[in-house]
């Protein structure tokens, strides 16, 4: 890593105050080795404490509406705003913890990996039971076999070839595995790490249940399926359709405000 490599950590977050004093805590390494420049919280409309905990932090607020990859897109665009020729973009998402020694890893993998190369985390879920070690096994085969992370083991990747990719796109579900795709395997490797996720969505409906719906929702938008009906699929009780289109319309400066 050379004297001017930074990290810019960008958040996507939606009333998730009960988490992110974790996540944020799993982030203090960072700081006292000198490693990040800057953090961005990219807030979809939070009616908690959200916003109120990344301003305590240090954050650096922005309101987006509702939708990850948008929500993704209008963090990454601030942090572009104010990084630097070397600077690396770490986007994690608001129920991920870090485990220790992660900000060494990051360290040395900035330091060793090219100007287009991307890492994330080893998938882990905070709950020790035999289905969730399964649910690990399977995730490291796919990303080793497919070169597909999921957002919640995180996103490393040098800002400039963020930026040459044309970064996240307005989607409400899959963003992550389009902007994986357009990185390619062969620019995608892990960082000896792990992203601790919350596994309270798996307890919830169990393990085979949710994973099966997944993978079949996986399967469709591969097929070709609008994404957008994907993202009702997954979240039936959420609407956001007209207004991810009247973003992907709106001016830039708009979206920021």
């Amino acid at each position: 890593m050379t004297a001017m490599s930074r990290l810019i950590v960008i958040i996507p977050a939606l009333n998730a105050a009960a988490s992110l004093a974790d996540t944020f805590a799993s982030l203090e390494p960072a700081i006292a080795c000198g490693l990040v420049s800057g953090w961005v919280l990219a807030d979809g409309g939070s009616h908690d404490a959200t916003v109120k905990l990344a301003r305590a932090r240090g954050f650096d607020v922005v309101k987006s509406l509702p939708g990850r990859g948008v929500q993704l897109a209008a963090g990454a665009d601030r942090a572009l705003a104010g990084a630097g020729e070397e600077d690396w973009l770490l986007f994690l998402h608001a129920d991920t913890r870090l485990e220790p020694g992660w900000a060494r890893a990051v360290k040395d993998f900035i330091a060793h990996e090219g100007a287009q190369m991307a890492g994330y985390f080893r998938f882990a879920l905070d709950d020790a039971s035999a289905p969730a070690r399964r649910l690990e096994r399977f995730v490291a085969w796919r990303c080793a076999a497919f070169g597909l992370p999921y957002g919640d083991q995180g996103l490393l990747i040098p800002a400039r070839f963020y930026a040459a990719l044309g970064g996240y796109r307005l989607m409400r579900l899959f963003e992550d595995v389009d902007i994986a795709r357009r990185i390619g395997k062969r620019r995608l490797k892990p960082i000896p790490a792990r992203a601790i996720t919350s596994a309270a969505r798996f307890r919830e409906e169990g393990y085979l249940k949710r994973s099966a719906a997944n993978l079949l929702l996986l399967t469709r938008y591969f097929l070709g399926a609008d994404p957008e009906k994907l993202a009702r699929a997954y979240h039936p009780r959420r609407g956001g359709g007209a207004a991810l289109a009247s973003h992907a319309s709106a001016d830039k400066k708009d979206e920021m405000r």
